[in-house]
């Protein structure tokens, strides 16, 4: 028993093109629940987030400046994500370069255990 194929598709075995359960199952056409996802507000609109090194006009990202480098640590000793600083990708990727380069030198602490240890760092004023 061959059937006519539909819309361009071949008959092979099958009742639909989309098998046997695209006749069965509804089409969504209704509208989302209540509760759900809330709406974004009209005119709002996030501050832009702009890099301290252009604001700064900072040249080089220097291993040394072990003052400017605890900025971008977290309070467990990790280097923080370019979302969370603004900084430019540029910047961010000088930035985990000097602060793998001061960790390496223990001019700043690889794990929060150090801090503790220490009692000395203070992270972001």
């Amino acid at each position: 028993m061959v059937t006519e194929p539909e819309q361009g598709f071949p008959a092979i075995g099958g009742s639909s093109p989309k098998g046997p359960q695209a006749e069965i199952a509804p089409a969504r056409a209704e509208a989302p629940p209540e509760g759900g996802r809330p709406k974004r507000r009209e005119g709002y609109r996030p501050r832009r987030k702009v890099c301290m090194f252009f604001a700064e006009h900072v040249k080089v990202i220097d291993y040394k400046d072990v003052s400017r480098l605890r900025r971008f640590l977290s309070d467990r000793a990790r280097i923080e994500p370019r979302r969370r600083l603004g900084t430019c990708a540029k910047h961010q990727r000088a930035l985990s370069l000097a602060l793998k380069r001061a960790r390496h030198l223990a001019l700043l602490p690889y794990t929060a255990e150090h801090i503790r240890k220490s009692g000395s760092y203070s992270p972001r004023q």
